[in-house]
């Protein structure tokens, strides 16, 4: 029987010697972060005490500058439209936990076990994949929201990076917790900035026209602009989410901001004027990838500025020095400009003779130096003295028949004669061959294989661009794993508040640090959260193997590093740690822990008598419709499908509480109506709104379409056909782009696709011979305004489903996943990888009692669009999540039992 070993929390696993290799994650079991509501609960945290307390923050803008005395960068509306704001003035908004994954869980599915006259199966199973269900939250009440501390899950947030940030410090008390932050902004080149408009498609043809992209979704404009003051909306747009960032870094922490040399002097001033000019560190050059071409020079770097939470001097930030191991070239060649070859005879590199007898520089081709001289060291010639005198040091040292003085006001690093009578360093230095003398100068021979490594620089090249990206902007993961090991640990915290296709993300699962990472777009968060799920890692061996606490760090490798010091005091060498070389368990393999996808969001609804009270608030809320109607009659409303897409002619608002506007738009039958009901700025489109709305619009009787505007829509809203006495309407969901909500920031741009409509899923469950049921997605349909039609759109819009098939009502946990609008060859390499960790099981003694292999149905179904079979119960529920190739995302909940 295989022997068992204590884990944490009790846990046990199988020995591995007995059971080949197995899958595990890092957990961060010792962390901890506060409870928030699911997004069942929306609102229900209204009357917390820590909501109730504040609504708002407010963050000076000039935190370590004084206006008007100290140099500053200016630009327009920097302090204001008025210029006269001394003050940042942030809602305070909820996150809400909108999924649980646990990738664990996810792979346990893909596995079967052959089955034997053993009771130890079922407890294999658990062992191998861990209690993977045990720490999931459990709701509580309300008022313990943002007080009860659970188990630590990452973190990947939906929202608007300045209000995520806010409410983390805020709501959850994170001010100070933060060791790292990496802010990879759009970089301003044109302006042309920030989203991907699918899941499965990153091209942008390089000098397309808008007017060509306008309408067809499956090669829109990744990159759009929606920045009305240009440099200037740039400039205030970093600065508010600096001065935000800057409240939770840990006072060792450290910001980094990547950015090209257009903008790169700018961003520098703001963070100048964020952090303080001490607190600057250090500005990285990172080469990139492949040759640019221009009319006059071209830039082949991009930029990586960082500061610290405190400044320099002060040794504020948290660093641990990274090395990168000498290559042999010319550069190498340059600093080491000696050979010594067997017999202690020396020459230069640069003007060395040949065994032909030619003169050679061989720094023309350093390989040919070991080809004609094989057991070659190089070596370079190292000052032996230093400042100041000493008295056992600054004597005269004779060497090879000659004397040599170190210098007036000089000594040399070691001794020349000892008080005890002891061999005197230099001696030391002699015997062992490191003197070297250089015309009338004594010096040290430094050999290249003494480390054999140099400390890294500020210029980082041989990089190039991220391997293989799959998001139309995707930073190279060696930059941020640079940034990441130079200055945290394991299990320290890192944000980033630029996610992207998630490579903060996913370097943190692969180093052990926790992380948060937020992007207002959902296909970010869609790509990411593909990304996160199906990534595999070797297991890096832990310091302490007997508690598995990652905070204790990794096993890592270290390398001697021979000194002039360790020689002269016959002392040990010194050894560097190299914390990007980590020893490896390959008995083990990691996958992403556990992780909630949240979103951003809070009950507001929009009451008519609000509008006229002329508030702050209620102006900023007049000014937030008055923007959705302009989008309306410039970019319309598409619906996915190629050239399909209804523009409001005109739009009357109304005063009512569920409709709040009337809108015209031409069809094939001539002009048409539609009532437009707007959900909240940062909530969520409720039942209740919609069945108002409905309700209205069925006594109004006048309308073809009632149109629901929102950012999100609670899980059982259907799209539906409502009959009146008047006829028929249709009610249709309406996905608002996030970029909406970033105020001063967008202008009126007809190529802006600010509206989709959500496909509503075909979802149907089918009992199998065995009892269990199947469900299966058939489609999304799709209404066309245009034409009046609903259509059945292709299954192949669909990026990815996921089914939660013991839903309880109050969390989606993430059970099954298929990536059916993926890249099946990307997930073909991710399903040999997880082949590859059971074949050595298989092939283990033959006493072995289990088999595990690869379930290939189930990893079929991964492609596909039906489920894993689920068993029914009395009062099962199973919640099926659709997102389509547009992040467009809808929730069914089927009952089973």
């Amino acid at each position: 029987m295989a022997t068992k070993k204590p884990t944490r929390a009790g846990k046990t696993v199988t020995d591995v010697h007995r059971t080949g290799k197995r899958i595990d994650a890092i957990h961060h079991e010792g962390d901890k972060r506060l409870l928030i509501p699911s997004q069942e609960e929306a609102g229900m945290e209204s009357d917390n005490p820590v909501v109730t307390a504040k609504r708002k923050v407010e963050f000076p803008l000039n935190p370590v500058t004084t206006r008007g005395q100290d140099p500053e960068l200016y630009w327009m509306n920097k302090y204001g439209p008025r210029d006269d704001e001394t003050r940042l003035s942030v809602d305070i908004r909820s996150l809400y936990r909108h999924e649980h994954i646990e990738p664990e869980t996810l792979i346990h599915r893909l596995y079967k076990i052959r089955k034997s006259e053993s009771p130890q199966n079922d407890m294999f199973i658990n062992e191998t994949f861990g209690n993977l269900l045990g720490g999931v939250d459990e709701l509580d009440k309300p008022k313990q929201y943002y007080r009860h501390a659970q188990n630590w899950r990452n973190r990947l947030i939906q929202g608007d990076s300045l209000l995520v940030m806010t409410s983390l410090l805020e709501r959850e008390g994170m001010a100070g917790k933060v060791q790292m932050i990496y802010i990879d902004p759009p970089y301003g080149i044109k302006y042309g900035s920030n989203w991907q408009m699918r899941l499965n498609d990153r091209r942008m043809p390089e000098g397309e026209p808008d007017d060509a992209l306008s309408g067809e979704p499956e090669v829109v404009k990744a990159f759009r602009d929606t920045w009305e003051l240009g440099i200037h909306s740039y400039l205030a747009y970093l600065r508010d989410r600096l001065l935000v960032a800057k409240q939770l870094l840990t006072p060792t922490g450290s910001c980094f901001v990547q950015i090209s040399e257009e903008n790169v002097h700018l961003v520098r001033a703001v963070l100048d004027e964020v952090f303080g000019s001490a607190c600057f560190y250090s500005c990285f050059l990172v080469k990139k990838k492949g040759s640019q071409k221009g009319e006059y020079i071209e830039a082949v770097n991009d930029y990586v500025l960082w500061y610290g939470r405190e400044p320099k001097e002060e040794h504020g930030a948290k660093f641990r020095p990274m090395f990168e191991r000498i290559e042999v070239d010319a550069e190498a060649l340059s600093e080491y400009k000696f050979a010594e070859i067997p017999g202690g005879s020396s020459f230069a590199v640069a003007n060395a003779v040949t065994p032909s007898g030619e003169h050679f520089d061989y720094r023309l081709s350093p390989r040919r130096l070991f080809v004609d001289f094989p057991a070659a060291r190089l070596f370079r010639a190292n000052p032996l003295t230093s400042g100041g005198e000493r008295k056992n040091q600054s004597l005269p040292y004779r060497f090879d028949g000659r004397e040599f003085f170190p210098g007036k006001g000089n000594c040399w690093k070691t001794t020349v004669r000892t008080e005890d009578g002891s061999v005197p360093g230099m001696d030391r230095l002699r015997d062992a061959n490191r003197l070297i003398a250089l015309e009338s100068t004594l010096r040290f021979k430094s050999y290249l294989d003494d480390f054999g490594y140099r400390r890294l620089s500020n210029w980082w090249d041989g990089l190039g661009g991220a391997a293989n990206p799959i998001y139309v902007v995707q930073t190279n993961a060696e930059i941020i794993q640079r940034c990441m090991l130079m200055t945290t640990d394991p299990g320290d915290l890192v944000l980033d508040p630029t996610c992207g296709s998630g490579t903060t993300a996913f370097v943190a699962e692969q180093w052990g640090r926790r992380w948060i990472t937020t992007d207002s777009s959902r296909i970010a968060i869609g790509i990411a959260k593909t990304r996160l799920v199906t990534a595999k890692f070797s297991w890096y061996q832990l310091h302490d193997e007997s508690t598995e606490d990652v905070r204790q760090g990794f096993r890592y490798k270290a390398v001697p590093h021979v000194t002039l010091g360790s020689i002269a005091n016959q002392e040990p060498a010194d050894l560097e740690i190299l914390f990007d070389k980590p020893e490896i368990d390959r008995n083990k393999l990691r996958v992403t822990g556990p992780f909630t996808v949240e979103t951003l969001q809070s009950f507001e609804p929009m009451l008519p008598e609000s509008m006229q009270t002329g508030t702050a608030e209620t102006e900023d809320l007049q000014r937030f419709t008055d923007l959705v109607f302009v989008h309306l009659q410039s970019a319309g409303i598409k619906n996915g499908i190629r050239n399909e897409n209804a523009v409001f002619t005109r739009i009357n608002p109304l005063a009512h509480e569920a409709l709040h506007a009337e809108g015209f738009y031409t069809t094939d039958r001539g002009e048409a109506k539609a009532y437009l009901h707007i959900g909240p700025q940062f909530g969520t489109v409720s039942k209740q709104a919609v069945n108002e709305a409905a309700k209205e619009c069925r006594i109004r009787g006048d309308a073809d379409w009632l149109v629901i505007l929102g950012f999100r829509f609670d899980d059982d809203i259907e799209n539906r056909d409502v009959a009146t006495k008047h006829g028929s309407f249709i009610v249709t969901k309406v996905r608002m782009h996030d970029d909406l909500l970033q105020e001063g920031l967008i202008k009126k741009d007809k190529k802006a696709a600010s509206f989709v409509t959500i496909g509503e899923p075909d979802v149907h469950p089918e009992k199998q011979k065995d009892g269990t049921v199947v469900v299966e997605i058939r489609g999304l349909d799709i209404y066309d305004p245009i034409r009046d039609e609903v259509k059945p759109r292709s299954v192949a819009d669909i990026a990815y489903w996921m089914v939660d098939d013991d839903y309880d009502g109050s969390s989606f946990i993430v059970r099954q996943v298929f990536f059916c609008g993926g890249d099946k060859d990307e997930f073909d390499r991710w399903k040999r990888g997880l082949s590859d960790l059971v074949k050595q099981t298989t092939k283990r003694k033959v006493e072995q009692t289990l088999k595990v292999e690869i379930d290939d149905e189930a990893f079929d179904r991964l492609y596909g669009f039906r489920s894993h079979p689920i068993p029914v119960k009395k009062g099962r529920r199973v919640a099926v999540r659709v997102v389509s190739q547009f992040g467009e995302e809808s929730t069914k909940i089927i009952w089973l039992g």
